[in-house]
């Protein structure tokens, strides 16, 4: 029959997998929120050298760099809304991530704790043995 340990083997396996899958996804969440960042100070950056280039002469270069300024205005916007968006998919995956792992290290201490329970009454086990052959060698020459 299969100890506590060996039946609970099978949970731990899973959540240790859970565990790794929600490593991968945090590292990817990071990875996207990185790369919204990288982007909205790209366009920021691009904002600001367009809008110091020397202005145009007539009046329809300037409005005409009013309309691509606005344009990126909004890209900034939405862009602004595309980190705050991955921010909050980073923090769940790192709160999932947090109570995978957190599940994992509980279900392997619970399976530890049952392994050297298990190794604790085997070593008992042998040892009234040991003491019990022990005891019926000396029996026979005491009583002689």
């Amino acid at each position: 029959m299969p100890s506590r340990a060996d039946r609970l083997q099978p949970v731990v396996d899973l959540a240790a997998e859970k565990a790794e899958e929600a490593t991968r996804a945090l590292a990817t969440q990071q990875r996207a929120l990185a790369d919204a960042d990288h982007q909205l100070a790209e366009l920021r950056r691009y904002r600001n050298e367009y809008a110091e280039m020397p202005n145009g002469i007539g009046v329809s270069a300037l409005l005409n760099r009013q309309q691509f300024l606005q344009k990126i205005d909004m890209a900034i916007v939405q862009q602004l809304n595309e980190v705050q968006r991955r921010q909050r998919a980073l923090e769940r995956a790192r709160q999932e991530w947090t109570e995978a792992r957190g599940r994992a290290k509980a279900l392997d201490s619970v399976t530890s704790k049952y392994r050297e329970q298990e190794r604790k009454t085997q070593d008992r086990r042998e040892q009234e043995q040991a003491d019990e052959r022990s005891q019926h060698r000396r029996s026979p020459r005491g009583e002689t």
